[in-house]
């Protein structure tokens, strides 16, 4: 695929995480996968301490708002083996949380508890953050050119530090000028592009955003935002409008910084 041209305009990249630096199945298959399999063993562990009663606390309320809202939620089962309040309390959370992983959702009280569990797995070593090998250097030619790098994901802040901070490629937190997640706002609605050029300090028009989801895509360029999306093995296949509409990469290596400050 053909070198593509940055604005000269740039003067941030906005970079997403799964399928832009991070193979997609890093997330669909060890990330979620290891909090499927240890999550009832990590809140029967950490049940008294105050992080987890906070995960705890902030579920329920998320619980509670879908309810208010009429929205889909898990209906409980009677399970024999649970005899304790306790053990109750922690089958109501195990259920809630496989729902809303199963339903896709992405609510701030799911990514919070995921990112807890996935920090126990990074610093004991049991998972390493997977980067594509072109990133971290085509970050480090960007950085040099002065132009600045922040992360905007699903994922929690946490869980992204994590991701970089226990990679593959060692400790790479320094090459990112911060961090955003849907507390921001959703990837797929243009204000939340808004806020993150307020918050950098600059305009829409200012950042180029990489992502490999259209949808995102379509609310950064509502913003005013420069789009690239990023075709990667595995990523979902374009539609012949999305692949004529937009520019297209393959790796960070193939963008030319022509005319950048």
């Amino acid at each position: 695929m053909a070198s593509v041209s940055i604005p000269a305009s740039t003067s941030a990249l906005l970079l997403d995480i799964e399928g832009t630096t991070t193979p997609i199945t890093f997330v669909k298959d060890i990330l979620f996968p290891y909090i499927k399999e240890h999550l009832e063993d990590y809140l029967s562990t950490h049940w008294e301490e105050d992080e987890c009663k906070q995960d705890v606390h902030l579920l329920k309320k998320q619980i509670e708002e879908d309810m208010r809202q009429n929205r889909a939620c898990p209906v409980h089962t009677v399970d024999q083996t649970v005899h304790t309040d306790e053990e109750k309390a922690i089958h109501e959370v195990v259920e809630s949380v496989l729902w809303q992983m199963a339903a896709d959702r992405k609510s701030t009280a799911l990514k919070q508890l995921q990112g807890h569990m996935w920090r126990a797995a990074y610093t004991s070593g049991r998972i390493k953050g997977e980067i594509y090998p072109d990133v971290v250097p085509s970050i480090k030619t960007w950085r040099e050119r002065g132009l600045k790098v922040y992360i905007y994901s699903s994922g929690s802040v946490e869980a992204q530090k994590l991701l970089f901070g226990y990679s593959v490629e060692g400790d790479v937190l320094d090459l990112f000028d911060g961090h955003f997640d849907t507390t921001i706002g959703a990837k797929v609605e243009a204000k939340s592009y808004e806020r993150i050029a307020e918050r950098i300090g600059c305009q829409p028009d200012e950042i180029t955003f990489l992502t490999d989801v259209t949808r995102e895509a379509k609310a950064a360029e509502e913003a005013g935002v420069n789009v690239l999306v990023v075709v990667r093995p595995g990523n979902m296949e374009l539609m012949d409008e999305e692949s004529s509409h937009y520019n297209l990469i393959t790796s960070f290596s193939q963008l030319q910084l022509m005319g950048c400050v």
